[in-house]
């Protein structure tokens, strides 16, 4: 095996510009595979934290006005969510995990010992923290001691936080709303937020619920009024919405999806408006949009996939076209040999190592040129949705197996003619 290895290589190196041509066909071919693989698992993984930096599966609903008539009620009629509302379907829905009520001020008057603002402050419950990745870069976060107590502390957008204190370390500085005097307890750190239903949290200050109950309700309705209702659904909510989508054959604007069915049911029996009426309230389901986003940035990888693998059989079929070539050159050489004594196997295990063996060689210096080029790009600032070039051991295993299908389909069959030559018709043949 060590001399058939040893006289593949001499013959490889009596050709070099020939070898050299044929194995960069396959070293991009490689650079392909690696670096399209790559590419879509950073669109992917990049998109994913670009959605949760609003929140992993979430629904957010709204208030909205009847369209159809109900319980002797017109059709028309506003529909305002309350916090029993929310403690309802904490209570009575299957499908949700957790409920948080929101309510919400959006210009109110800020004031710091440094600057003031108009901010958008905004009451939630500890349970809001988690399922809205209000998440710190120092401080603490609401307790629940906090929301039995109504007390006056707050947590600060990053933006927010630099309009209204600078670069200063915020923990213990006091903001002023309306008159009153809340605690800073927490700062959010930056996020990369490209949706929200009001306002960047980067620009928002959180106060717990019921101090904002009760030093900033709504003015434009009855007390115990909410803006929203947040909920998470349960795990196997979100794990049947595939199955969901696939058994529908109209547009998806057109499908009652389940989670927004089970909430609109319990709301509809408290406000008295029919169930079927999805104009009643609103719902934004994340969800939805999350599995959206996965399919198509999983379309995108088979695309780039099939591409990488498309070039990398392109680059094996001209392995196979120069094997041939060197075949028909070395027709009387094999014709030598196997007069000497030389058997078909050992015959077609020689041209079988040499294609094999330049296969292996120029893929594996384009798996390395590729993860190299990775690593560069990675060097650089990267937009919102993309992480970067994501290399992986599976993918790594993947392209090389790839690499080894080939490099055995393009040196089986020039092999192959070669052994089977009769040596008498070999010895004959000339150039």
């Amino acid at each position: 095996m060590r001399e058939a290895f040893v006289q593949s290589f001499q013959n490889l190196r009596a050709n070099k510009l020939r070898s050299f041509l044929t194995m960069f066909g396959i070293l991009w071919g490689m650079v392909s595979v690696v670096v399209l693989s790559a590419m879509g698992e950073g669109f992917q993984q990049g998109n994913v934290k670009v959605l949760r930096e609003l929140g992993k599966n979430i629904g957010i609903i709204w208030g909205g006005r009847t369209s159809l008539q109900a319980g002797g009620e017109r059709a028309g009629r506003q529909i305002f969510l309350t916090l029993d509302d929310a403690r309802a379907l904490e209570a009575e829905s299957s499908m949700v995990a957790v409920v948080s009520p929101e309510l919400q001020a959006g210009a109110v008057r800020v004031k710091s010992a440094y600057n003031a603002a108009t901010a958008s402050v905004t009451g939630i419950e500890p349970q809001y923290q988690d399922i809205r990745a209000i998440e710190l870069e120092y401080g603490r976060n609401f307790s629940w001691q906090d929301e039995e107590q109504a007390a006056r502390v707050a947590i600060v957008g990053f933006d927010m936080t630099e309009q209204l204190f600078g670069k200063r370390n915020i923990l213990g500085e006091v903001l002023t709303f309306n008159g009153l005097s809340y605690t800073v307890v927490g700062k959010i750190r930056k996020k990369t937020q490209d949706s929200n239903y009001s306002g960047p949290d980067n620009n928002k200050i959180f106060v717990p619920f019921a101090a904002m109950a009760r030093d900033m309700p709504r003015r434009d309705a009855d007390p115990g009024v909410v803006s929203d209702i947040i909920v998470s659904p349960k795990d196997w909510v979100v794990e049947g919405l595939p199955r969901v989508l696939n058994e529908r054959t109209r547009r998806i604007e057109d499908i009652d999806w389940p989670l927004e069915r089970n909430v609109r049911a319990i709301l509809a029996r408290r406000h008295g408006f029919d169930p079927d009426d999805k104009d009643a309230i609103a719902m934004w389901d994340t969800s939805m949009e999350t599995l959206m986003f996965d399919r198509m940035i999983g379309h995108m990888k088979q695309f780039f996939t099939i591409v990488g693998i498309v070039t990398l059989a392109l680059g094996g079929i001209g392995v196979m076209n120069i094997m041939l070539v060197a075949v028909k050159e070395r027709t009387r050489e094999i014709g030598v040999r196997k007069a000497l004594g030389a058997t078909t196997g050992e015959i077609q295990r020689q041209f079988f190592l040499e294609g094999f063996f330049l296969t292996m060689l120029s893929g594996g210096g384009g798996m390395l040129l590729a993860f190299g080029l990775c690593r560069l790009i990675n060097l650089a600032p990267m937009p919102p949705r993309f992480s970067g070039m994501m290399l992986s051991w599976q993918m790594g295993l993947l392209a090389l197996a790839m690499l080894v299908v080939v490099g055995v389909v393009t040196s089986t069959y020039p092999a192959r003619r070669a052994a089977v030559l009769p040596p008498v018709e070999a010895l004959r043949f000339e150039m």
